[in-house]
């Protein structure tokens, strides 16, 4: 038997349309390229969200065509995100802090009909144009005024795009199933791998994220995604602020400048934000460096790499913003565990409830944990045994795009995570090693692998080994262990030079170590558990 309840799909559509007559006077505030400081509201904003869907379906956009966009966080990369998926399209999110052969390998890869750009990366899109194979246009993102001059082929401007268009459109109802977004993650070696959401994932993410103990927000809240929009949505964001009706401000190219985010949360009374700890080091040591205040700012949702207890003090005291340690992955979507206190942490005495803050939290509800050992026997909570990290739940994929099969997804619908983890008894997990030699600074990978590949490919290097050593800023930055062959001859610069142009600078390694040989495994392989056990302790150049 069935219950006798309405079954309307959940669509994207649906949280617009109730921001709309709910929230309409609540603002979004975004620093723009073109302008210092762009400010409306919601309804402004869901009108010209309509416009653009008409330039779409005029510009003759089918169902499931990926639109791109390589933009920062403000209001026209919104606009384009509601009104790409409302319309049945997929919107598909391009991190430009890729190296250029990873930026056209995935826009070639979804097959993008469109791409909407900030106008900062026209120089860099014009570069990687005669490689883009499916692309038929270029939207810049910003007005005529401001429009650069640009070789790309059909290119205009964003305003011109929607100016004639009218602000009346009926979004249509489909599959809640229906994909809705995409994002590409290199956290693992090999070509970039495709994440392909659904309206009904986004929208299930979207209750899960507004949670009391999850980001708890409310219509109350003013909220700054410093998180970009390029990667996993901007944790989501975008949706829960519309859900609940948030006050949204924007930090658009700005989003790593201390002077900005400051004067931002002052201004606009910022109460929430969201960013990677490398965001927060570089504000806190504004703030002391300068003495001005955030004391608006009350809550911090930080990820992406483990959040070192000396900068929640240093957030908490004297400035009272206490960061909610979060734990998550473009494979899921990505809130997966929030560390608030639960009742039982609540009891606790205060120097262990503070020990758990190091922890990444517990899972909310409709994300399921579990660690395994390397037999896949699941293993107890007990905050001792520790194991590889499995995860599933309907906001979590279930495999990549446009690839027929992935040994991390198995047949009981668990995603493996590549972490190791504990799980104590109270529900809390906390990372403790990773099952691949991934190496992640600032909240982003870099892949060991990749840069191995690309140092041996050098006539003078014999064998390499990329392996992640403990930064001040950055978390973790990689370091080069090279054997040279017979007879050559290199110096540390000689090496580093030659990764120039080849990946982005960020993965350029900090140092390089020349040895005579390699630790290897009993069958031959590399052992980076020996080779991170020899540079134990090893301090890289200026850190």
């Amino acid at each position: 038997m069935f219950g006798q309840m309405m079954d309307r799909p959940l669509l994207i559509s649906s949280v617009m349309r109730h921001a709309e007559l709910q929230h309409p006077n609540r603002e979004i505030v975004s620093v723009t390229g073109d302008q210092a400081r762009h400010r409306y509201t919601f309804r402004d904003a869901f009108a010209r969200v309509r416009k653009l869907a008409n330039a779409l379906a005029r510009m003759g956009a089918k169902p499931g065509d990926r639109i791109g966009t390589l933009a920062w966080n403000d209001y026209r990369h919104l606009e384009t995100y509601y009104a790409v998926s409302c319309s049945g399209f997929v919107c598909h999110t391009l991190n430009p802090r890729l190296f250029e052969d990873q930026l056209i390998y995935i826009a070639n890869h979804a097959e993008d009909r469109w791409l909407f750009i900030d106008p900062m990366f026209v120089p860099l899109v014009e570069k990687l144009q005669p490689s883009l194979k499916t692309i038929e246009g270029y939207i810049i993102l910003t007005d005529d005024a401001h429009m650069p001059e640009t070789k790309l082929p059909r290119a205009r401007s964003y305003e011109s795009l929607i100016a004639g268009e009218s602000d009346v459109f009926e979004w249509p109802d489909f599959d809640e199933r229906t994909a809705s977004s995409l994002c590409y993650t290199s956290g693992t070696t090999g070509d970039p791998k495709g994440v392909l959401y659904s309206h009904r994932s986004t929208i299930l993410h979207c209750y899960a994220m507004a949670l009391p103990d999850a980001s708890g927000l409310s219509s109350n809240d003013v909220v700054m995604p410093v998180v970009p929009m390029f990667h996993v949505n901007a944790w989501g964001l975008p949706y829960a602020c519309a859900m609940v009706g948030t006050k949204i401000v924007f930090p658009g190219p700005k989003m790593g400048d201390p002077p900005t985010l400051q004067a931002l949360i002052e201004e606009e009374q910022v109460n929430f934000a969201a960013a990677v700890p490398t965001v927060w080091q570089g504000l806190v040591a504004y703030l002391q460096k300068t003495g001005k205040r955030v004391d608006s700012l009350k809550r911090v949702l930080c990820g992406g790499s483990a959040v070192p207890l000396a900068l929640a003090d240093a957030l908490r005291d004297p400035y009272g913003a206490h960061i909610v340690h979060a734990w998550g992955m473009t494979e899921t979507s990505p809130l997966g565990t929030v560390c608030t206190w639960s009742h039982e942490a609540n009891k606790l005495p205060g120097d262990r409830r503070d020990a758990l803050r190091a922890k990444q939290g517990r899972s909310i509800f409709g994300i399921e944990l579990k660690i395994v050992d390397d037999d896949g026997k699941e293993l107890p909570h007990d905050g001792k045994s520790f194991g590889a990290l499995k995860v599933r739940g309907p906001w979590v994929a279930s495999g990549y795009y446009r690839r027929d099969s992935d040994e991390v997804f198995d047949q009981e619908g668990w995603f493996s995570t590549g972490d190791v983890a504990t799980i104590c008894p109270l529900g809390y997990m906390q990372i403790t090693d990773r099952t691949k030699d991934v190496i992640k600074s600032g909240g982003e990978w870099i892949s060991s692998i990749d840069l191995e590949n690309l140092a041996v490919s050098h006539p003078a290097i014999a064998q390499a080994a990329a392996i992640a050593i403990p930064h001040p800023k950055w978390q973790e930055r990689p370091m080069l262990v090279v054997v040279l062959k017979p007879g050559e001859s290199l110096t540390r610069e000689d090496v580093l030079n030659f990764f120039l142009g080849k990946v982005a600078k960020w993965w350029i390694p900090d140092d390089v170590v020349f040895v005579e040989k390699l630790p290897l495994t009993a069958t031959g392989k590399l052992s980076k558990l020996q080779l991170r056990k020899q540079f134990e302790g090893y301090v890289l150049p200026g850190a």
